[in-house]
């Protein structure tokens, strides 16, 4: 379930960014932002004061700016930072910023007895306990943490769901460990161990995990007439209610020059990944991985070394998209529209793309824009992408665009998925890599989000409903294509 009222407090602070750079006095009208949002005697529907609204309305702005919140100095202004943002040549190195401020210090995650115990004969809590962490204490089963392996063996056993787990959401989120409290409790984000698939994000329900815009530096961009250009990944096209043509038209209308489909370079990759599979399989190899999921990529190389040999040589659709409109227009600013955090690192490594963009960046763009992409008129794209490739986004789309680019035995491709990242999951493939072997096929789609890229982190829409559109989209290629 998404976040609602912080996606909704994000995309309020956005467009009043863009609002102020397109003002006459950018700095200032930043500064102002928490006042304008939090004016005097309004209610406070977040903090104990409207002081301390404001002073996280300020941090928040930072995050809108791009910088980094936990390099904040206190008594800088907002506007200090705005022309900051203006100034600056390169992009942040690493996506995430922690509002440490909003951060409540949740309790350590723990296992405790409720008391709903009814101190049943049976002990079936005790009895499934394999490390002596749970007795019998004044009338009622009693967990010794110091002991607890936080198996939740006990927790199955319990006739009477008496037994519960405590989380940290941010913690029990990140499959990879990379968020832990710091000295003072609260969240830090260990950026060796991060692989910037965002699950944190939206699994604070305060708000706490940002990502480092860089709206700010597109619209400077364009502002200084250079030639912008989106890259769009298919998963927009689930989050507006307006066709590709009139997204296309809004994004045109907001100030970028040309408007490309991602989905041009994903039959690429499933071309790609079809040739790779194949030349494997040949060669002996039980299965093969995908490798279009950033988030992925960044765990194979921070945390699954062992997994590296299986996975596909093959590039992301972004990768080979931007090689086109690189060499298409070598002057041009490439901007990738994205729905995901990983995208950020993926760009870095990248001198083909420039910059990355949220789907909730365009959103805040189009609304501070006053742009309806439903009003506006269809505008086509140059380059008219399979329907296999437009269904990238959703999960198992990937390995039915390499099954649809397959030129052997369709019988040869058996393929698996892994539906979003987890400890769970992270354990599955470690045991792949180490069997040599992924029981369920020998095509494995590894998607970072449960659902596919239509579910992401920075998306709009519920995933049901971006789905559906998706589905439209891919299918309108085919009679485009005819």
């Amino acid at each position: 379930m998404r976040q609602i009222e912080l996606q909704r407090l994000k995309r309020e602070i956005l467009v009043y960014l863009i609002k102020a750079f397109y003002s006459g006095n950018f700095a200032e009208n930043v500064r102002l932002i928490p006042y304008d949002m939090r004016p005097k005697g309004s209610p406070v529907p977040f903090r104990c004061c409207i002081h301390k609204e404001r002073a996280i309305l300020r941090l928040r702005t930072m995050s809108g700016l791009g910088l980094a919140i936990e390099d904040d100095n206190e008594r800088a202004e907002l506007s200090t930072y705005a022309a900051q943002a203006l100034a600056r040549t390169r992009n942040a190195e690493n996506p995430l910023t922690v509002l440490q401020s909003a951060c409540q210090g949740c309790a350590e995650s723990f296992i405790h007895v409720t008391d709903l115990c009814q101190n049943c004969v049976a002990k079936s809590c005790i009895n499934s306990c394999k490390f002596g962490a749970i007795k019998t204490v004044r009338g009622r089963a009693a967990i010794d943490n110091a002991k607890c392996k936080k198996c939740r063996m006990c927790i199955k056993a319990c006739p009477y769901q008496a037994i519960v787990k405590t989380i940290v959401p941010c913690e029990n989120a990140c499959p990879t460990g990379a968020i832990a409290k710091d000295s003072n409790g609260l969240a830090c984000i260990d950026t060796k161990k991060c692989i910037s698939c965002g699950r944190c994000v939206v699994a604070c329900p305060f708000g706490a995990i940002h990502n480092k815009s860089q709206i700010i530096d597109v619209l400077k961009k364009i502002r200084e007439g250079k030639k912008v250009i989106a890259l769009l990944a298919p998963a927009m096209l689930g989050q507006m209610p307006c066709t590709a043509g009139q997204l296309h038209s809004a994004l045109k209308k907001s100030g970028f020059a040309l408007v490309y489909e991602v989905a041009q370079g994903a039959e690429i990759t499933a071309r790609t990944e079809a040739q790779d599979l194949a030349e494997r399989l040949q060669s002996g190899a039980a299965f093969m991985t995908t490798s279009c999921c950033s988030a992925y990529n960044e765990l194979v190389k921070k945390h699954l070394p062992e997994m590296r040999p299986f996975v596909s040589h093959t590039k992301t659709p972004l990768y080979y998209t931007a090689e086109i409109v690189r060499r298409e227009q070598p002057e041009a600013v490439n901007v990738f529209i994205s729905p995901c955090l990983s995208k950020f690192a993926e760009a870095q490594q990248n001198s083909n793309i420039d910059h990355v963009l949220t789907f909730e960046e365009i959103g805040a763009l189009f609304v501070a824009l006053n742009i309806e992409p439903e009003e506006l008129p269809e505008e086509n794209f140059a380059h008219y992408s399979a329907r296999e490739a437009r269904g990238f986004p959703l999960s198992g789309g990937v390995a039915k665009s390499v099954q649809a680019a397959w030129t052997g035995d369709p019988a040869a491709v058996k393929p698996a998925l892994l539906n979003g990242l987890n400890k769970t999951t992270l354990n599955e493939l470690r045991a792949y890599a180490r069997q040599g072997q992924c029981p369920a096929g020998n095509l494995l789609e590894v998607m970072c989000c449960e659902g596919g890229c239509a579910h992401g982190p920075a998306v709009l829409n519920a995933e049901r409903s971006a789905a559906a559109q998706i589905e439209k989209y891919a299918l309108a290629a085919e009679s485009l294509r005819q």
